[in-house]
């Protein structure tokens, strides 16, 4: 099962940097003693800044990684060429190489470019345990001499950010390059449920795993649509499906807890065989569609859930396309947020992300890094905004230093697909700030109120992180690669073989496959990691 980018961050650490926040229209650029210090610096990176045509008249040339998530339309081009992409090239005076990788591929992808030595320059994602990976495979390598000898902002950037630190160092080297994330980035999985389904069955909000599951009956049998027919299910999902799920149980299977003064792999603690009953249970009642094991891109499970067929949708906290859609499609339907549900264990907070935005590392066969370098300096001054929210007066009006969207439609089809781009930035919105950047028609006002009131509910619940990070050594990275795709049977077996495949006797397999494959050797080599990383310091 999936488990997408990952987290680290205290929740009172997010308040605080929200309490720091300027208005968006001032922009947190680093500040303007920064911009003093980079024009009048001596040799030719001040003189150029990254904007400007090299002393030999050569165009800085870099390329990196952009993840394909399948929203650019075919008219805007591709995600190597686009609007955007071109916005960059001119802005900037670098000429940028986007490398597409799917998103649903990533990591995969990326290897593969990186052993056919096709790798770009930069390649990023938002887990550091692959870049880890990365560093002991000798396929990256350290940036800090690059940013001391080209970087004048970004480098004051890291400075007034001591906090992202911890996670851009592997061996007291730094190997990455980050920005802070937003609060609106920190929050990431969530769930949402049919108010207008509740009110009509007369049930509450759930508030347990119990009641939750006896929602979802209800939604599946009860005819909560009105059409006379038995076509509604309890709940659809993106991706994030058995995130939200082990999150409940605190049991992420991508994920180390502290059990006992020693840490342990999430779905090796009892606790996940709970994740494993409740997947079972939701497939064998039909509460879920069950042809859900082969939508890969869970683009199915959109289309029941926009075409109001599912009550519940375990997705992220900010989901703006398919909140629309289904305003569209039943116009009567009222779609709110609300909390994690309890569970025998207690209640814990959905997936959170860490105070680390992308991380991006350098490629060992980097030609230029002043280029490389400079791009992250013209990116985390201002120009992340332009490139995130499109053109003045045409995709947005400064309203009280807030950009507001003109039109809907338009900036979803033309800068929907913008913000990765700004591979770092400096963008914290504060959940007023919603009303206002949403475009004027009733449906996107309409959101803006519920994405504010999501935000706040993805946050108030703490998610469940023992230790600030996991572990990473090269014996783990090898047996991970090795265990995932024996794990994804094992656990598929459990959810639709049958009473023969219980999910004790799947969670007895995990530990089993672990095991042959060395994860006794790996298991102490992690609580030695733990030692020396976490508990010493």
């Amino acid at each position: 099962m999936e488990q997408v980018e990952q987290n680290e961050f205290p929740l009172e650490e997010a308040e605080k940097s929200m309490k720091k926040r300027k208005p968006i229209a001032v922009l947190l650029g680093v500040t303007l003693t920064t911009t003093i210090i980079a024009a009048c610096s001596g040799g030719e990176e001040g003189q150029n800044g990254g904007t400007k045509n090299n002393n030999d008249n050569q165009k800085l040339e870099v390329s990196i990684s952009i993840l394909d998530r399948g929203q650019v339309a075919s008219d805007e081009g591709t995600y190597e060429s686009n609007r955007v992409t071109k916005y960059i090239n001119e802005k900037s005076g670098i000429n940028v190489k986007w490398v597409p990788i799917l998103r649903t591929q990533s990591i995969q992808k990326l290897n593969t470019l990186i052993a056919a030595g096709e790798a770009p320059d930069l390649m990023w994602e938002f887990g550091r345990d692959y870049m880890s990976t990365l560093k002991d495979q000798g396929a990256i390598q350290p940036i800090d001499e690059y940013i001391e000898k080209y970087s004048t902002t970004y480098k004051a950037y890291l400075q007034a950010h001591p906090e992202l630190k911890p996670y851009t160092m592997l061996d007291g080297k730094m190997y990455m390059a980050t920005s802070a994330r937003g609060i609106d980035a920190i929050a990431n999985h969530a769930m949402w449920i049919r108010q207008d389904w509740l009110d009509k069955l007369g049930l509450k909000m759930p508030t347990t795993m119990d009641e939750m599951i006896t929602v979802m009956r209800a939604f599946k049998e009860k005819d909560p649509d009105g059409n006379g027919k038995a076509d509604t299910l309890g709940a659809a999902f993106n991706f994030n499906y058995t995130g939200n799920i082990q999150a409940l149980y605190a049991a992420q299977g991508g994920i180390w807890y502290l059990e006992n003064g020693k840490i342990v792999k999430g779905n090796f603690t009892e606790r996940y065989a709970d994740v494993l009953t409740v997947l079972k249970m939701f497939f064998e009642e039909g509460l879920v569609d069950k042809e859900y094991i082969t939508d890969k891109n869970f683009q199915k499970e959109r289309q029941l859930f926009v075409t109001g067929k599912a009550g519940i949708y375990f997705a992220s906290w900010n989901i703006p396309s398919e909140y629309r859609e289904l305003k569209q499609n039943v116009p009567g339907a009222k779609l709110v947020p609300f909390e994690p549900v309890a569970t025998k264990y207690g209640k814990f907070g959905l997936f959170q992300e860490p105070p680390a935005n992308r991380l991006i590392v350098f490629n060992k066969d980097l030609k230029d890094p002043k280029a490389a370098i400079k791009l992250l300096d013209w990116l985390i001054d201002k120009n992340w905004f332009g490139v995130r929210f499109g053109q003045e007066g045409v995709h947005y009006k400064l309203v009280n230093g807030v950009p507001q969207a003109i039109d809907a439609e338009k900036n979803k089809k033309e800068i929907g697909y913008a913000a990765e781009y700004a591979v770092v930035d400096q963008y914290s919105p504060k959940p007023e700030d919603f009303a206002i950047m949403a475009a004027q028609d009733a449906i996107s006002q309409e959101y803006a109120k519920v994405q504010g009131e999501s935000m706040k509910v993805a946050m108030k619940n703490k998610f469940r992180r023992d230790i600030p990070f996991n572990p990473t050594f090269p014996e783990l990275s090898e047996i991970q690669t090795s265990f995932a795709p024996l794990s994804e049977e094992i656990e598929t077996k459990v959810i639709t073989g049958g009473a023969q495949y219980t999910p004790q006797w799947g969670l007895e397999q995990l530990r089993k496959e672990w095991k042959r494959l060395g994860g006794d050797n790996v298991d102490k080599l992690a609580q030695e990691w733990y030692q020396k990383n976490v508990k010493t310091n």
